[in-house]
């Protein structure tokens, strides 16, 4: 029997080894030829009059992305493109004193999902116009036709072309918001709100069936501000006037090809084939069949990165650190996507003790967050603002949490298009009370005093209970305006009035000493070289990304969980529970966008009887509780430990 068990005992751990070693080899295998993906790019040689395109599709990010893939798959992602906002300037750099390109090639109309906003899409733009002042080159654009975002982007080209079948819209921006509070109602979920701040309507999806007329003013004159700014920008790259632009907008809004060239938006119409014709005439190609020598300008980019096209900046001993902060600020650890306050903490106190960094660039893409997170990562940004100059560079967004982490530094620049602001602070306190009665679900217990179950969901709260929650906010409020009115050198009764909670865009908040000037975060780069007497440097880029062994092993290991530190649900995360109906979001970080889901059987009046698994709801009330899934769940995982939050009004769109 002794011998069967080692006979037993010596297989099972045979088999282990030979696992062991099957999954380390296919480990091996699979970064080798995600390697070999990586270096199938660094084959593309540069011919003699070559055609430098930047297909719109191609993905821009603030932060550079992992070595060698953006996400390591198993998808097609030989067909993906992406490369930094700072690689794209680079290339565009590079390429200006490039003998070998001819021009550059704008091409197509479709934006990757999750492509930046506004002011992500003006800094692009600017690199181009650099690239066009700086070399003389001429940048063309086709495509088969034009949303807002996409001719804002090329309307500064020599020569831009449409396709016939296409279309060109210009019909102004909007917000949409959709409200909760009459669906919580009627199924008995209590919510509470306290706040600071009469514009800060991030509560009033949860509490309101209509925009607040605080709400509204709001975002009608920020959607204005930046409306302004994109025809602004679109008439002068057009040689029109901004009145001609609006005027578009207004009478037509959608503008049939023929319609985009009698205007004076578009140059001519050409089919795809006349495209091609069109470029070898602009190329000096004369045989019909010859190929037009062309590279994306994603590989160029990864190619002057490598050396292989220019010549690498030489090293400097005196460091800048450009730090990445984007996402929603929250507390605890996190990962790529979400600022969270112990690693950034962390990072900022190790760039104020290193000594070899000068100065310090913080790139702030953020809607805000978890309050409690936003003032531990401002109070480092303080001592840090003490040692050395400290510089911002806002992105789309930096607002709420955001701003309080940009307000201590020394210097803050902001694109004209940047939401900012929305200084205020507010929490919700929901209760299930009614919603648990109504389906036999009660409560009784003990306490030692009469605060001991302060977070319960199964009551609402009590005067001194909210009282006690009020000041919670306001405490916060208080402290974000001293911080704000330190770190912007301004009158606290002046804080006071431009705050309140009011988004604002990056032209307004320059006016009101909110931002200190328009430009994008090279200029912020070079205002800390400045501030530190620098007269050559090298920029490091934090957080530092892994390599790409390490994304293959960390996608390969990871149990599917993005957050390292979530908030427990409790009896909330009884009551929304996860939902097979809406699975993980293909585009996000973050968790799912909709894991959280009410009840389908209490929600859905269509349905006679409870829903059984399995089965689905009807589309209207699928979204509704996508939605609501998406917007709860996201305020839980900030992670406040009194719900207090600082951010923008939940899910601000730019349409």
């Amino acid at each position: 029997m002794r011998d069967f068990f080692k006979t037993v005992f010596a297989t099972v751990l045979g088999l282990f080894l030979f696992m062991g070693l099957s999954i380390g080899g296919l480990l091996v295998l699979l970064i080798a030829f995600a390697s070999t993906v990586q270096r199938e790019e660094e084959v593309v040689v540069l011919e003699e009059e070559t055609l430098l395109v930047y297909d719109l599709a191609t993905l821009v990010t603030d932060r550079p992305l992992p070595t060698g893939l953006f996400e390591f798959s198993f998808g097609d992602f030989e067909d993906f493109s992406a490369l930094s906002l700072r690689s794209l300037r680079q290339a565009l750099e590079v390429a200006a004193t490039d003998e070998n390109i001819k021009g550059l090639y704008l091409l197509g109309n479709n934006f990757p999902p999750n492509a930046g906003g506004y002011a992500a899409l003006t800094e692009i733009r600017a690199a181009i116009q650099d690239f066009q002042e700086a070399s003389g080159k001429p940048v063309w654009a086709y495509g088969v036709g034009w949303s807002e975002p996409e001719y804002y982007l090329v309307s500064g080209a020599d020569a831009l072309w449409m396709n016939p079948v296409g279309d060109l819209s210009l019909d102004g921006f909007s917000t949409e918001i959709q409200f909760y509070a009459g669906a919580l109602e009627k199924y008995g979920i209590g919510m509470q709100v306290i706040r600071a701040g009469r514009y800060k309507s991030a509560v009033e999806p949860f509490t309101e069936q209509q925009l607040s007329e605080a709400s509204r003013e709001q975002s009608l004159s920020l959607i204005t501000d930046l409306w302004q700014t994109v025809t602004t920008t679109v008439a002068e790259g057009r040689d029109l006037q901004p009145d001609q632009i609006r005027a578009l907008a207004q009478e037509r809004g959608v503008l049939m090809p023929t319609a985009a060239v009698e205007t004076g938006l578009v140059d001519a119409l050409k089919h795809e084939d006349e495209m091609a014709t069109e470029l070898r005439s602009l190329m000096g190609i004369e045989d019909p069949l010859e190929d037009i020598p062309k590279m994306s300008l994603s590989n160029y980019a990864f190619q002057v990165e490598t050396g292989q096209i220019g010549e690498l900046p030489s090293e400097s001993e005196n460091r800048i650190a450009l730090v990445y902060a984007e996402g929603e600020v929250v507390g605890g650890g996190g990962s790529r996507g979400v600022i969270a306050s112990e690693d950034y903490v962390s990072l900022l106190r190790e760039l104020r003790l290193d000594e070899a960094v000068q100065a310090v660039v913080l790139r702030i893409n953020s809607p805000g967050g978890s309050a409690t997170a936003a003032a531990l990562i401002g109070r480092e940004v303080e001592l840090l603002a003490e040692a050395k100059p400290v510089m911002v560079s806002m992105g789309d967004v930096a607002a709420s949490g955001g701003y309080w982490i940009a307000a201590p530094a020394d210097r803050i620049f902001a694109e004209a298009n940047t939401i900012t602001g929305s200084i205020g602070v507010f929490g919700l306190l929901p209760n299930f009370q009614e919603f648990a009665n109504n389906n036999g679900v009660t409560w009784d217990g003990v306490s030692t005093g009469p605060y001991a179950n302060l977070d319960t969901v199964a009551r609402p709260k009590t005067e001194a209970e909210l009282a006690l929650f009020q000041g919670f906010v306001d405490e916060i409020y208080d402290r974000f305006l001293d911080l704000v009115a330190t770190g912007r050198s301004l009158p606290r009764t002046e804080v006071e009035e431009i705050a309140q909670g009011r988004v604002w865009s990056g032209t307004a908040a320059q006016r009101m000493k909110l931002v200190d000037e328009i430009g994008g975060v090279e200029q912020a780069i070079a205002a800390a070289a400045a501030a530190a007497e620098l007269g050559d440097w090298t920029v490091d880029e934090y957080p530092t990304q892994p390599s790409l062994e390490e994304a293959v092993l960390g996608r390969l290991f990871s149990d599917g969980q993005l957050w390292s530190q979530d908030r427990e649900f409790g009896a909330i995360g009884a009551l929304f529970p996860i939902s097979p109906i809406f699975p993980r979001s293909l585009f996000s970080d973050a968790p799912s966008p909709a894991q959280l889901s009410l009840p389908t059987q209490l929600l859905d009046p269509a349905f006679p009887s409870p829903v059984l698994p399995g089965q689905s709801l009807n589309p209207a009330l699928a979204d509704l509780i996508q939605d609501l899934g998406h917007d709860w769940h996201l305020l839980m995982h900030l992670n406040d430990p009194r719900h207090t939050y600082s951010r923008l009004p939940i899910r601000f769109d730019l349409r």
